[in-house]
């Protein structure tokens, strides 16, 4: 049979890795398709020492890449938003279809790309945008879709998760393992996107329009990163026999669905609580199924390479069904995505960690324990410390679920009091059972 001829554009780090496994694994991967994938050109503005290129037609031009006539598959992996969605609208136009490891690009911009690739009749895979390696999004797509899924909760930064983990293992403080996950290269210079959560927050809009068949609707993801905090919050939790983990989490209720980045509490006996370092992983609970879990690598040259070719396999395999007849996009059909409500925070229901500075004094615990039961507000535990020396003293109270509308009245009223010193830190807890 023909060859199928792909078109790389961008040769960084996933461009290399999508290259080298498709030369090293090339026979592998005809017997898996029944023909040939070729890569016919590359565009990218420099060459990566990574790869053997020299029988590749490559340009600078990416453009030319989409608008090549011998170019069935088109791979964007320049990154960015901007230029890469405009070279994928390109691509589409030309008839062809696209797979992308872009999760800024399918958050912020995918409803628009499926319609485009739809009307055309062309298909969009992104399985390497969400947790590098783990094929999660044809978890999600396919192997669960006997499933209605009540809930997902994942580790999909491997950043956060490694300074979360420093943290928790050795008691470090977050700069300075912020500083070494930098020369490491974990992080970026301005690390913003992962420990503020916005990458991570990308990845669950993803995830929870192919888990509930949603339109992906980024701007009203919740995010809050991980900065604040401290190595004694890890230590209380510890103390508690919890966890903290900077989790996404999406969850079908009767009103509407959750969907929220954020610092979290969860017991140290649930199986995310053991996943440390600069892993990913990615609970899904189905009615039917019950909870699964999805582990593995969530970055990286080969293992996000990895991902992109298993699409560029998918999608070769059914270059010649009717479009009718392919997976969604979404996972459910276009003309059927539902318009649930996405939850605002105030209404999101679970239970609190609050840690704060109070003056050692007889009734402050008192006050404090008032203003939460004027609030509809139920304590599972509390831990006091004295402090050698010092008329302040820590004050840790573990609540159970209340609405978070709730906890915010009663954390402005507690830090109103004269006896509360500075800001009440707070944890969202959850129980992944």
């Amino acid at each position: 049979m023909k060859p199928v001829k792909v078109g790389i554009c961008g040769l960084g780090t996933v461009g290399s890795g999508t290259f080298n496994i498709l030369q090293g694994n090339a026979e592998e991967i005809t017997r898996r398709v029944g023909r040939e994938i070729v890569v016919t050109q590359i565009g990218a503005r420099h060459q990566n020492p990574a790869c053997d290129t020299t029988a590749i037609d490559t340009t600078a031009d990416i453009f030319a890449v989409a608008k090549n006539p011998e170019v069935d598959i088109l791979v964007e992996l320049i990154g960015g938003t901007s230029a890469a969605k405009e070279l994928v609208l390109t691509g589409i136009e030309h008839g062809k279809h696209i797979v992308t490891a872009n999760k800024a690009l399918i958050a912020e911009h995918g409803n628009e790309i499926f319609a485009k690739a739809q009307e055309k009749g062309v298909m969009v895979a992104f399985e390497a945008a969400v947790a590098g390696g783990i094929p999660i999004i044809k978890s999600l797509r396919e192997g669960l879709s006997a499933n209605r899924i009540e809930w997902l909760a994942g580790i999909i930064n491997g950043t956060g998760n490694f300074i979360m983990t420093e943290m928790s293992e050795k008691g470090r403080d977050f700069g300075d393992v912020l500083k070494e996950a930098q020369e490491l290269g974990y992080a970026e210079a301005d690390p913003t996107f992962d420990v503020e959560g916005i990458d991570a927050a990308h990845k669950l809009t993803i995830l929870a329009s192919i888990a509930y068949g949603i339109p992906l609707q980024f701007e009203k993801t919740y995010t809050e990163g991980i900065s604040r905090v401290s190595a004694e919050d890890v230590a209380y939790a510890r103390e508690l026999g919890y966890a903290i983990k900077h989790l996404g989490i999406a969850r079908r209720t009767k009103a509407g669905v959750e969907l929220r980045v954020h610092p979290t509490l969860i017991s140290q006996k649930t199986l995310l609580a053991s996943v440390n370092g600069v892993m990913n992983a990615v609970m899904v609970k189905g009615d039917a199924v019950g909870p699964t879990l999805s582990y593995g690598a969530g970055a990286g040259a080969m293992p996000t390479g990895s991902a992109v070719v298993a699409d560029i396999v998918d999608v070769a395999r059914t270059l010649t069904a009717d479009p009718d007849n392919r997976v969604p996009h979404l996972a459910f059909q276009a003309d059927s995505l539902s318009n649930l409500e996405i939850l605002p925070m105030d209404e999101i229901e679970c239970g609190f960690f609050l840690n704060m500075t109070i003056q050692d004094r007889a009734g402050v615990l008192a006050n404090i324990t008032q203003i939460l039961s004027n609030n509809g507000i139920s304590i599972e535990s509390v831990i006091q410390r004295e402090r050698e020396g010092s008329d302040l003293v820590p004050l840790v109270v573990m609540t159970h679920d209340v609405k978070e509308r709730n906890m915010n009245a009663a954390i402005a009223a507690i830090e109103a009091l004269p006896d509360v010193a500075g800001a009440v830190q707070r944890i969202r807890v959850e129980n992944l059972a």
